[in-house]
């Protein structure tokens, strides 16, 4: 192609923009359409705090033993390895009349539509399919169950990723931009948790809506329908609204030499983010294994937290009598109070981030010392545990905890807030700061941060279940196991964690990461 066509080709592909749209795609959106964009988050976020406070006991109530529960969890670290990658990698490179991002985003929201019927119906429908009411393993319920909960996790998936990538966009490379961008994000994140963890708690909730409690259907059954009527609401409002009011930018191919071409397309997708670990520097290298640690202690509360509510603290039991299912729903609302607090406190901790990090002499340090608070938060719950069973031997097995257990239990939930608000965001500033802008972007450096995060969500799902069994049952090993990963983190952050740059942006790439 000569250099009068080239020009010719580059003149064209602007016209077009120029005619989808009359604003300036290379210069920073305004605050207000960041914002419109970053409220999507509350709508994702409302579903996942619905999804980790009530649906491992609904999957009990289901049929499912609680050894085996989690492992209807892997879906979420296995879409995440998968979907979020393979999103990314093509809404990068997609050439919709509608923009990059949008059509991935707006697939994603009908796909949790499709997702929330299933999961709220799968009692219906299994019955309406052969299940018995008196049967206690409802085959065909857990088969829809499980069928909608995987669609839904790749549904949060393939919006999460396109919903990070458009803010980037409407930032336009401005680094003080694109940091307010993902503080609203973050804002957005724990205000769908609050909403979610509230809107879970609530024990009438299904009066709203009558007709959700059926004969296959019981209240807390009907409750969870009621909850997701709302998240997919919600969810549809902002998603609509943003997409609506935000456009977004038509990509076109640039033109590439061929033998550019040949070289791009001989490093397939998943072999550019395996690759990246044979020429890892060590600080990238410590960073993943903090990371990794980090999930380990993570993971087996943010799963089984409202369950220890039901089972240890109020000392009910999903499999019981009627006395002891409805202690067990109490436990697992009062647990869903619990995350409310812990999310309002990560809301606060959010926008406090970089000044308790300066204050305490810089990120790696404040990473270090959440997580030992990480670690004396989960050894408690042990803790917690004792008094409710002793509390359980004076005023009776089905007496539930005094209102100074709940206090303590509660309290151990919002604590948590704190260390999370930093699990949330300095391990992705520093993949950030450590990756190298010649041999790794940021989209590489934080595929290959995701993989330290799903990974040992994956080893907990498979062994969380089996491995609280060998120990009689509960939820406390995995605990331990958690506060134990947690302190070998901290040790390993204060330690061996490089630090960074002390003035490096958070979004500018360094030379640290890959070499």
């Amino acid at each position: 192609m000569g250099v009068f066509e080239k020009e010719k080709s580059t003149k064209d592909a602007a016209a077009l923009e120029t005619q989808q749209s009359p604003e300036d795609f290379d210069q920073p959106s305004p605050l207000r359409k960041i914002i419109s964009v970053a409220s999507i988050a509350a709508g994702v976020q409302f579903g996942w705090a619905l999804q980790l406070s009530l649906l491992t006991p609904y999957v009990q109530l289901l049929g499912i033993p609680h050894k085996w529960s989690s492992l209807i969890w892997l879906c979420g670290p296995i879409s995440g390895m998968i979907v979020q990658p393979i999103v990314g990698f093509h809404s990068d490179r997609c050439t919709s009349r509608f923009g990059r991002r949008r059509p991935f985003i707006a697939t994603g929201a009908a796909l949790v539509a499709v997702a929330v019927f299933l999961i709220g119906y799968a009692a219906d429908i299994g019955n309406k399919m052969g299940d018995k009411l008196d049967q206690k393993v409802k085959v065909r319920a857990i088969g829809i169950f499980a069928l909608g909960f995987w669609i839904l996790d790749v549904a949060n998936n393939t919006l999460q990723g396109p919903c990070r990538a458009f803010l980037a966009d409407l930032a336009a490379g401005d680094a003080k931009r694109t940091r307010v961008a993902n503080a609203f994000f973050s804002f957005f994140m724990a205000v769908g948790n609050v909403l979610g963890y509230a809107a879970g708690s609530y024990t009438n909730l299904h009066k709203m809506f009558p007709f959700t409690m059926t004969k296959a259907c019981d209240i807390y059954c009907a409750n969870l329908k009621t909850c997701f009527f709302l998240s997919i609401t919600l969810l549809l409002i902002v998603t609509v609204t943003s997409l609506w009011y935000v456009k977004d930018k038509q990509w076109s191919p640039p033109a590439r030499n061929p033998d550019d071409d040949e070289k791009t397309s001989s490093v397939p997708l998943f072999g550019e983010i395996f690759g990246a670990f044979r020429v890892m520097k060590r600080p990238m290298w410590m960073l993943l294994i903090v990371t990794a640690l980090n999930w380990i202690a993570w993971f087996p509360f943010l799963l089984f937290d409202t369950d220890w509510m039901g089972r240890e603290v109020y000392g009910g039991d999903s499999d019981g009598n009627e006395r002891s299912k409805k202690l067990y729903s109490l436990g697992v609302q009062s647990g869903a109070m619990g995350l409310m607090f812990n999310s309002i406190v990560l809301g606060f901790m959010s926008l406090g981030v970089e000044w308790i990090g300066r204050k305490l002499g810089g990120a790696k340090r404040l990473w270090g010392i959440v997580n030992f608070i990480l670690a004396a938060g989960l050894a408690m719950t042990v803790l917690v545990t004792k008094l409710a069973d002793d509390h359980r031997k004076t005023a009776g097995q089905l007496a539930g905890p005094s209102s100074g257990i709940k206090a303590g239990a509660l309290s151990l939930f919002a604590v948590l807030g704190i260390p999370l608000a930093i699990t949330f965001s300095t391990p992705f500033a520093l993949a950030s700061i450590f990756s190298s802008s010649s041999g790794a972007g940021q989209g590489l450096s934080l595929g290959v941060l995701n993989l330290a995060i799903v990974i040992p969500q994956m080893i907990v799902s498979l062994g969380g279940g089996p491995f609280d069994a060998l120990f009689g049952g509960g939820n406390l090993p995995a605990f331990i196991v958690g506060a134990i990963a947690a302190a070998i983190s901290g040790v390993l952050a204060l330690t061996v964690l490089p630090s960074p740059p002390p003035d490096a942006p958070a979004l500018k790439t360094g030379a640290m990461g890959f070499h």
